[in-house]
């Protein structure tokens, strides 16, 4: 394709499109805006991290097949009545990260992968979770990963980097929001900070914020309890709530501490609260599907609760769920099915690739004191994933093939061999991404049998599903870029919908 091509092409569609403007009498002149007297008084905003329509569908199949049924067994924000495609690249390349994505959707500013509540050339913006504190909402943030990290941040701090993870953790002290609630804190000392502030969680409970941890004292929590900052017992990777698949019953799903947050901040002035799924972007940066599918259920649980809440408050409310990137490159299809499907076989997964990974091959290697020996894990990952050893693999989709023994042989032996996993060869790279060989090596394969591929252990660059419900609901149909989610939110808040730099205040 030549270059002379390619420009003949870019005029062509800038003619057509300039002419489709002219013909709509400037309907598509803009982002819509909200424009209407009366407005919401409950916001919900929900980001899938890393949530693209691939892994909405692989989840949706599957709950349909799993019922013996054909087609998708759609989650709530397929069911809702307005549904938009949001573009997401940032301002230095087609695929963002999380935290150019979560600035743009907070302040409306495309700024570099990294950048935290500042544009492009590191000045800082104002977030619309603010604006709604400054309007008397009260306002609260959830996650399931650390409520440092770069998608929850970008809606209460400023930083030019996503990783000065201490100096942002302060700012939860300086935000004056309501309610924080799910992961914990990366770097609260400042361990790896070049100037430490102090103890993160210190300055929060200095600010006047409740502190506290596990279901006992959740519970407690009343509206009378002020400022909260609420986490699970069981932080076990990154300071994150486990992956949904790997919760036992002592830990707090992302709906319970949603359904909290609701109860917290429910006040006559109303409320703003967003609320991420972190851990699906975890999952799929792994290829994990099972995993991700798992979060994205515990994610579809904390979408129920605002829905439920909502029953009670129809006209005052509105619920927005997005994502702010697909991670993985995650296809429904693969080579070595074709056009066949057999998603059911996802099923035989029952941890994620993190706890075998972090327990179940550490307590393997404890117990047989460094003789590593394949036979010995082939009924270990039966019993975690479903693969079988011996079979007709042609009728049974779970019997392992030759080849797929052969790959699994060879990734049990670079894991034992301590090989180091983010190796700096790109043939390493390519087969395992960074994480262990075995786990990774176990949730391709099962992923593949089931009819799913992966292209990356990074983003893509692709467009996600934007959908709402609610009153002001029909501001977020139709095609726009992340940017244009901030202008929404603040027409339907009632603010002035340009970015605003933190100077000008």
């Amino acid at each position: 394709m030549t270059n002379a091509f390619l420009r003949r092409t870019a005029v062509t569609l800038a003619a057509l499109l300039a002419l489709t403007l002219a013909l709509c009498s400037g309907a598509f002149a803009g982002t819509t805006l909200y424009s209407g007297k009366e407005k919401p008084k409950y916001v919900f905003l929900f980001i899938g991290d890393g949530l693209g329509l691939p892994q909405l569908s692989a989840a949706q199949f599957l709950f349909a097949a799993s019922q013996g049924k054909m087609g998708e067994d759609k989650l709530l924000m397929s069911t809702f009545p307005v549904q938009g495609i949001t573009t997401t690249y940032s301002a230095e390349t087609a695929i963002t990260d999380s935290a150019a994505a979560g600035t743009a959707i907070a302040s409306g500013v495309k700024t570099y992968n990294a950048g935290i509540g500042v544009d492009a050339n590191k000045k800082p913006y104002r977030n619309f979770a603010s604006m709604a504190k400054d309007k008397g909402m009260k306002v609260g943030i959830v996650s399931s990963v650390s409520l440092d990290h770069a998608t929850p941040a970008a809606f209460y701090a400023v930083s030019e980097s996503r990783n000065a993870y201490h100096e942002i953790s302060h700012q939860i002290a300086t935000s004056g929001f309501d309610y924080f609630a799910g992961g914990g804190l990366i770097d609260p000392d400042g361990k790896k900070s070049k100037a430490p502030k102090g103890n993160a969680f210190e300055a929060i409970k200095g600010a006047g914020y409740s502190v506290v941890s596990g279901r006992a004292e959740l519970q407690k929590l009343t509206p009378k309890s002020g400022k909260v900052m609420a986490m699970n017992d069981r932080l076990p990777d990154g300071n994150a709530l486990p992956y949904a698949i790997d919760y036992t019953p002592n830990d707090i799903s992302l709906a319970e501490f949603t359904a909290k947050g609701i109860e917290l901040l429910d006040n006559p002035k109303g409320f703003f609260m967003m609320v991420e799924g972190g851990k699906i972007d975890w999952a799929c940066h792994a290829n994990d599907a099972m995993a991700a599918i798992g979060d994205l259920v515990a994610f579809n649980e904390a979408v129920a609760e605002a829905v439920k809440f909502m029953k009670k408050h129809p006209k005052e409310t509105l619920i927005v769920v997005t994502g702010d990137h697909e991670t993985g490159g995650l296809t429904v299809g693969f080579a070595g099915t074709k056009y066949d499907n057999f998603f059911t076989v996802l099923q035989g997964q029952k941890v994620s690739f993190q706890h075998f990974t972090d327990v179940v091959l550490k307590d393997y290697r404890a117990k047989c004191g460094g003789n590593f020996n394949f036979e010995d894990m082939k009924p270990i990952i039966t019993a975690n994933f479903g693969l079988k050893f011996e079979g007709d693999a042609a009728a049974d989709r779970t019997v392992l093939k030759d080849f797929e023994i052969a790959m699994l042989k060879e990734a049990f032996n670079r894991s034992m061999g301590g090989e180091t996993e983010k190796s700096k060869d790109e043939m390493t790279y390519r087969l395992y991404g960074g994480y262990d060989p075995l786990a990774v090596s176990l949730t391709q394969i099962l992923n593949q049998k089931a009819g799913l591929g992966w292209t990356t252990y990074s983003h893509t660059g692709v467009p996600v599903a934007t959908a709402a419900v609610g009153l002001a609901a029909e501001t977020f149909g139709g095609y726009y870029d992340n940017t244009d989610l901030f202008k929404k939110f603040c027409s339907v808040l009632g603010i002035a919908t340009e970015p605003v730099t933190l100077a000008a205040n």
